[in-house]
């Protein structure tokens, strides 16, 4: 497997989100396999922002930080990211003045930095385009350097700007002159593109796109939200399918009408979901309690970003799981999921919806930002998987409720549950301390007894719940990592590079994180005596709950910078701990 790594830098507002979806889309359409993010400041305009695009002829699941070729599209971006390009690497810029880059370009040159530069803000204007236009110079002049095809890069802006043919004629020829401005640089660690598969046989998407798309397919019919990155992309998805799905799709004023309204329209019988972040979420834990004394199904999404307040907007972090688990007050059972990237956000949307109406309990969805946002090339997904389980009386089973049915205590906790109207019983959906029927009671011995038949369905939920998964050889591995979320998709890149060095890595993954499973963790850790904590917060969350069962790390690799875990965080690691 080759693997290359590309950094396209500019300054935020400049045009550097449409300039790297060119670049991504163009080199998936030649049959790479891309992985790629985007970082960039919570401001409008100003500060600067980067892709950071991985490529390979084989597939890859992470992202690697120090990059082969930088695109930088102003001085600004030369001064804040050469650093991050490794040594003999390639800088490619269309500045023409280069004063206040001079030092850096100077500090490129002793690292061997090849620089390849032409001023493609002169080139775009003698091409009768604006200053704007210097990025589509620069696209030429990364795609010439590079050595690839230029077919591909030409019909990725035909498609990009074919709404606004005047722009478009203008963006080809700066194209066309930035492509001739510059000389082939060869690399050897760039993947070989005329060997790539070009079959239409790879989808590219978000994890955002791949959650509403999994939402739609299980029978999601309502969505409610209200914008907060990194969850905001979810609600631009879903009102881009709402006319083809008939879905209706509503922006709300607040997130407490929004989880109101999602835990409403689930108790009316449609299959209702909200995505938030942290800050969001926190306003909804009401509700989310109300959910849980009512037995309503709800799911939630929440996208990650480092905290507390607003803490980082744009930026990454696994520092929810606590709040996942024990917010909103009072007990009650829930349950908690962490995906990891498109393939199992399409998957877990559907079984979270699957469990939280079986079960009759919120359902919490962690995401995060790197998650959300980040562009992967997968296979097509499997559809039909997952079969829809409304957990519904139906039928002529309506005939023969009673109303105690609805909150009936039970052996194992779980009740039967029934649309209001479909049938002649009726219950009090009520949010104080009910009978059966769901008719208020304060009663002492009655109220002990309602808990309990609400929190025996832990047992339920917990023998339902899949083992956490293993990745690479279950047992005799020479270092074992475990975490959850984004970090299993560096794990993945990190187990096949240290296979071809003769060094076994394992990875324990757990995607469904509360109820805790731990029986396949203690057998893990028996058969493996090198065994660590990866996660992406300052405390070790899951960890801690880990060790609480009695398990024990030999030490802990955790990031808590915003940043997600790259392949040099684990290497590090890796080459200090064995």
């Amino acid at each position: 497997m080759n693997r290359f790594c590309i950094k396209v830098a500019g300054a935020s507002g400049g045009g550097l989100l449409s300039t790297g979806e060119i670049i991504v889309n163009a080199l998936k359409n030649m049959g790479f396999y891309v992985v790629a993010d985007r970082e960039y400041p919570s401001l409008i305009t100003g500060g600067h922002a980067c892709f950071t695009i991985n490529i390979s002829d084989a597939p890859i699941h992470s992202l690697r930080e120090k990059a082969d070729v930088l695109m930088a599209m102003d001085n600004f971006s030369i001064n804040a990211y050469t650093d991050s390009l490794k040594d003999d690497g390639v800088l490619v810029h269309g500045s023409g003045r280069i004063i206040s880059a001079k030092e850096s370009l100077a500090k490129a040159e002793e690292r061997e930095i090849k620089i390849v530069s032409d001023d493609a803000r002169v080139i775009a204007q003698k091409e009768g385009g604006s200053s704007l236009m210097k990025n589509v110079v620069l696209i030429g002049m990364l795609w010439k350097t590079l050595g690839f095809d230029y077919r591909f890069i030409e019909d990725e802006v035909n498609r990009k700007f074919a709404s606004k043919p005047k722009l478009l004629e203008i963006d080809l020829r700066c194209l066309k002159k930035g492509f001739e401005a510059v000389e082939t640089i060869g690399d050897p660690s760039i993947p070989d593109s005329n060997e790539l598969d070009r079959s239409p046989q790879k989808i590219m998407l978000d994890g955002n796109k791949a959650l509403a798309l999994g939402a739609i397919h299980a029978g999601c019919r309502i969505y409610y939200a209200y914008p907060m990155s990194p969850a905001s992309s979810v609600l631009t998805y879903m009102a881009t399918f709402a006319n083809e799905t008939k879905m209706l799709v509503k922006q709300v004023e607040d997130e407490i009408s929004v989880v109101n309204m999602t835990l409403g329209s689930m108790f009316m019988g449609t299959r209702a979901l909200c995505a938030t972040s942290g800050g969001g979420y926190d306003l909804m834990t009401e509700t989310v309690s109300l959910a849980g004394m009512i037995e309503n199904p709800l799911v939630v999404i929440v996208a990650q970003r480092p905290g507390p307040a607003t803490g980082l907007p744009t930026w990454t972090a696994q520092g929810d799981l606590n709040l996942a688990v024990h917010s909103a007050h009072g007990e009650f059972p829930r349950i908690v999921i962490g995906v990891s990237g498109p393939q199992d956000s399409f998957e877990l949307i559907q079984h979270a919806f699957n469990l939280a109406e079986k079960y009759q309990t919120p359902v919490i969805v962690l995401t995060e930002k790197v998650i959300a946002e980040s562009k992967w090339t997968v296979p097509p997904f499997d559809q039909n998987t997952v079969k829809i389980e409304r957990g519904l009386v139906e039928g002529k089973d309506l005939e023969n409720l009673s109303n105690e049915d609805r909150y009936k205590i039970t052996e194992d906790g779980l009740s039967k549950r029934w649309l209001p109207g479909s049938s002649s019983a009726f219950y009090h959906a009520n949010s104080d301390e009910h009978l059966e029927d769901g008719s208020l009671t304060e009663d002492g011995e009655l109220t002990g007894k309602m808990i309990a038949k609400r929190m025996k369905k832990m047992k339920l939920i917990d023998a339902a719940l899949p083992d956490p998964e293993i990745y690479g050889d279950p047992e005799g591995a020479d270092i074992s990592f475990v975490g959850w979320g984004s970090t299993k998709n560096t794990a993945l890149d990190i187990i096949e590079i240290y296979s071809k060095k003769g060094i076994k890595v394992n990875y324990l993954h757990y995607s469904y994180l509360y109820p805790l499973k731990t029986a396949a963790a203690e057998t893990f850790f028996e058969k493996n005596g090198n065994v660590f904590l990866a996660e992406g917060n300052y405390q070790g969350q899951l960890g801690v709950m880990l060790e609480a069962a009695g398990l024990k790390f030999k030490d802990k690799l955790l990031k808590y910078n915003g940043r997600p875990f790259f392949l040099e965080d684990f290497e590090n690691f890796i080459n200090e701990n064995l």
